[in-house]
């Protein structure tokens, strides 16, 4: 049964098309952060308190930082996450909301053509990797495959690009809708400037 609040909370908002993949990926990388936490606290318990510390954990833990940020690219992309300064296109939407929208969709073309060069050229080194049954760590002593943490990053790369790609009808669906946020440095001025 519907109450009145209900019908009169506003439309949700339209979600980005890969936003459920993106976010299961940054979950699994959000998972993996924590089994490194866990490892880690267990290798300094074994360390100091045991005299038995596990084997590999430094090595696997180094490899595993860069696939969890490609892990979560594509999440932080969907949501609109992506580091940038604002500061500019506020300036530039308080004259026009024309050229604030070309400038975010010149953003979304350039972070597509960059992480989809990154994919391409770290396509080869997985297949190498691959092909070459490449490890890291010490053999005999400790070694772990390296083209799972290659491969991390190719479909990361390749998703993030695809989710600024289909991030650009959402910016496009914005333009007119939006409202140009007030300038950070003129609170308290009371007149908006």
């Amino acid at each position: 049964m519907a109450t009145d609040t209900d019908l009169d909370a506003p439309p949700a908002a339209i979600r980005h098309p890969l936003d459920f993949p993106a976010n299961l990926m940054a979950s699994v990388g959000t998972v993996w952060i924590f089994l490194i936490m866990a490892l880690v606290v267990a290798d300094v318990i074994g360390r100091d308190f045991l005299d038995r510390p596990i084997t590999g954990v430094s090595e696997f833990s180094a490899r595993s930082v860069a696939s969890i940020v490609f892990l979560q690219l594509a999440a932080a992309v969907c949501s609109g996450r992506m580091t940038r300064s604002d500061f500019l296109l506020n300036l530039i939407g308080k004259r026009s909301a024309g050229a604030v929208t070309a400038l975010n969709i010149l953003n979304a073309l350039v972070g597509a053509a960059l992480l989809a060069a990154l994919a391409v050229i770290a396509w080869p080194e997985l297949r190498q990797s691959w092909a070459n049954n490449e490890f890291y760590g010490v053999q005999g002593v400790y070694s772990v495959p390296a083209w799972p943490f290659r491969g991390l990053i190719v479909a990361g790369a390749f998703a993030a690009a695809l989710c600024y790609l289909l991030s650009i009808p959402g910016i496009l669906r914005q333009h007119g809708q939006q409202t140009v946020a007030e300038d950070p440095l003129a609170a308290g001025t009371g007149d908006g400037r």
